[in-house]
């Protein structure tokens, strides 16, 4: 509870106390009959103590020309109570209104604190080592890329890098929502804004502070606010309409009639009861709220939504499309099988594949090279990085080394090298043909392992009420068959170019009727068209390319799957609860309307229709503030 809800709770009481005092006192005469006179100054006093900034809101309001607020109704509807005689009344409706502010005020604290809590993984300092081990400590902001730092126990990691020398076990937990810590170890990538244990650290710079994943997220929750969903958008346009009709009715309410019976008093009563009873809050508040306990409770389980719309859309996805490599699976390929051609040796194979691939990033490179160290560590010191090189698009890489010209890629490539090769055969594998100089060399099979969680993730998907799961890939046809029949998804479309893959969500998207969406998730750079395409796009934060990120709409910060059916049981739930509020508000206010303009409701049923429905549909959207997506 932050200082100025205490204040607030503390005048609240105070209030009430005096207000409770003062009925008793008038209800059981015990106050003597000369001091009723002075009732007006008596309930003046609570209702003043509690409400003084309303009144002070409304002032500001009427001089500034913004007349139609909240503020605005509740200071006339209280005005008009004091000047037919129901002082009582009068105080109740300041009394209980503030009493509404606050749990709003509360509410919307246990939902921003969810979010705002990772303001507090920004580091203020990096230690900085020099050439002769000397350190320094420095802004973040004035780190460079390739610098080393060292990372105390308890120090928060300041910039993304990678680990050189150190072991130990770093608290994720403010980014991902993970519990467990995770073991760093030199050669492991390490991320900004998790928490270092007990050991000591030194990490090479990879990125500035400004492309950061802690600047990175930092910069989407604030912005994530910026962006309201269809709902919140009727909302608020329904107020600005709303407000000013229900003025203009409780005018006509008290001149029409007024005129008519003379009875001047008792239809300002019933106008003022009447607006009241109209005040817009609980719509204007508790939708709202619905949505920023959704996205704070979509944080704490490590999933960042980037505004209120996304969350809407993704309360409505009936299709989740998906890549293959680094979503479904782990993205650690590892050579499980060498087929050489006739005369040619494992190594003979092996070491021309590591050559070609140089020191290419690349998954399949990098698997390439470690079996090559694991057979032959001493061959280590011969791989230098080729003389040139040609990416083929979709079919693999041309190297010139040495004078050789070695090719590595699939049967496309070789067909358009007219190289003859011996077809191999692996559903499961990425098969990768090695040629030197116009000569096969034999084939080297490739598999990348599914993720342990991904068959759970895709059921959980259906459970939370996704109709299907698809995967698009740029593998060939029988690798994605095999893992899709591992996972247990609805279909699969391999053999895709980057376009392709925009040209196959728009096909899907094309089948998708009335209010049903796409989402898509994906981690490489490839993705982000696709990404940007979908209703939904959905990326892996933890290791996703940056480009990824950028065009995504939800991030899942530890690439944990399981995210993906837990954020879409709490948009659905989100949405729910924010339909909920608005037929609790529109009904009850509606009901107590027609019976307070034939007088049928006093200012108590208005207060109830007012304030105590605006703390139900509080008390409703904070159930979001629990929700774990478990």
């Amino acid at each position: 509870m932050t200082a100025r809800q205490k204040k607030l709770l503390f005048r609240i009481l105070a209030a009430l106390v005096l207000f409770v005092i003062l009925v008793i006192l008038e209800k059981t005469q015990i106050l003597p009959e000369k001091y009723n006179r002075y009732l007006f100054l008596f309930y003046l006093l609570p209702y003043v103590i509690a409400g003084y900034d309303v009144l002070r809101k409304a002032v500001l309001g009427v001089i500034h020309g913004r007349m139609l607020d909240e503020a605005f109704l509740m200071a006339i509807a209280s005005f008009g109570a004091f000047v037919t005689g129901q002082y009582e009344e009068a105080a109740a409706v300041m009394i209980f209104y503030q009493i509404g502010e606050w749990f709003q005020g509360y509410a919307v604290g246990r939902s921003r604190k969810s979010i705002t809590e990772l303001m507090d993984i920004v580091p203020e300092y990096a230690n900085l080592e020099d050439e002769e081990g000397n350190i320094e400590q420095v802004d973040p902001d004035d780190v460079e890329i390739g610098s080393i730092l060292v990372i105390r126990p308890g120090e928060k990691i300041p910039l993304d890098g990678e680990v050189i020398s150190g072991d130990s076990m770093v608290n994720t937990a403010a980014l991902t929502g993970e519990s467990v810590p995770r073991q760093v170890r030199a050669g492991d990538p390490i991320i900004s804004g998790c928490i270092n244990g007990e050991g000591l650290l030194r990490i090479r710079t990879t990125k500035e502070f400004d492309d950061s994943t802690v600047a990175k997220i930092l910069e989407l929750v604030e912005t994530a606010s910026e962006k309201k969903s269809r709902t919140e958008n009727f909302i608020t346009r329904f107020a600005r309409v709303y407000t000013p009709a229900v003025v203009a009715a409780a005018a006509a309410l008290f001149v029409i009639p007024g005129l008519v019976t003379g009875q001047w008093l008792v239809w300002l009563y019933r106008a003022c009861t009447f607006l009241v009873i109209s005040c817009p809050c609980a719509l204007v508040i508790s939708v709202p709220l619905a949505f920023f306990g959704g996205i704070g409770a979509a944080s704490r389980i490590g999933v960042l939504v980037k505004g209120s719309n996304f969350l809407e859309l993704m309360a409505n996805v009936h299709t989740v499309v998906t890549d293959k490599t680094g979503t479904l699976t782990e993205g650690n390929f590892i050579v499980t099988d060498l087929i050489p051609a006739e005369g040619v040796s494992k190594e003979q194979l092996l070491l021309a594949a590591a050559r070609a691939e140089g020191m290419s990033s690349h998954p399949i490179a990098k698997s390439i090279r470690e079996e090559l160290f694991k057979e032959r560590p001493d061959q280590a010191e011969f791989l230098k990085t080729p003389e040139d090189t040609e990416n083929v698009s979709g079919q693999g890489l041309i190297a010139m080394m040495e004078g050789s010209r070695i090719c590595v890629g699939n049967d496309k490539l070789m067909q358009a090298e007219g190289i003859s090769y011996v077809h191999a055969e692996d559903p499961a594998a990425t098969i990768s043909y090695v040629s030197q100089d116009g000569i096969y060399l034999g084939a080297v099979l490739i598999r990348d392992t599914v993720k342990k969680d991904a068959a759970q993730a895709v059921r959980r998907m259906k459970e939370a009420g996704v109709s299907r799961v698809i995967m698009l890939t740029g593998d060939r046809h029988q690798v994605g068959e095999a893992v899709a029949a591992e996972i247990g998804l609805d279909g699969v479309r391999s053999d895709l170019m980057p376009e392709q893959k925009v040209e196959a969500v728009e096909t899907l998207l094309g089948d998708l009727s009335g209010r049903q969406k796409l989402a898509y998730i994906g981690d490489g750079i490839n993705d982000a068209p696709v990404l940007t395409r979908a209703d939904v796009g959905i990326a892996m934060g933890s290791m996703g390319s940056d480009a990824a990120i950028e065009a995504a709409d939800i991030v899942i910060m530890d690439d944990d799957l399981m995210r993906i059916p837990a954020v879409t049981g709490i948009a659905r739930q989100t949405v729910r609860i924010a339909r909920q509020n608005i037929v609790i508000a529109l009904a009850v206010k509606l009901l107590v309307l027609i019976l307070g303009a034939i007088g049928a409701a006093n200012m108590w049923a208005a207060v109830f229709a007012d304030v105590g429905v605006c703390v139900i549909c509080i008390l409703n959207s904070m159930r979001l503030l629990m929700e774990r997506g478990d």
